[in-house]
């Protein structure tokens, strides 16, 4: 199965946004909590709420910062 690529954005915003939520909440939890039994569970309640609030902040900030960048690095 294959996404067309004028999702491409979206996709990107998608995996992005999750891939940072993941890494990002588990550094946070385990560094202000620890890792006990519960950090799994807290984990992924941590990625469920946060990653909503993420995805759309990738997906619309994204183009903005390559301009950005493109501006930076001529």
């Amino acid at each position: 199965m294959r996404i067309p690529a004028r999702f491409a954005p979206i996709v990107f915003g998608a995996l992005l946004s999750l891939i940072m939520v993941a890494v990002v909440s588990a550094v946070v939890l385990a560094s202000s909590r620890g890792i006990d039994a519960d950090f799994a569970s807290r984990w992924v309640t941590s990625c469920l709420t946060t990653w909503p609030i993420a995805f759309p902040t990738v997906t619309l900030i994204a183009p903005r910062v390559r301009r950005l960048v493109e501006l930076l690095t001529r």
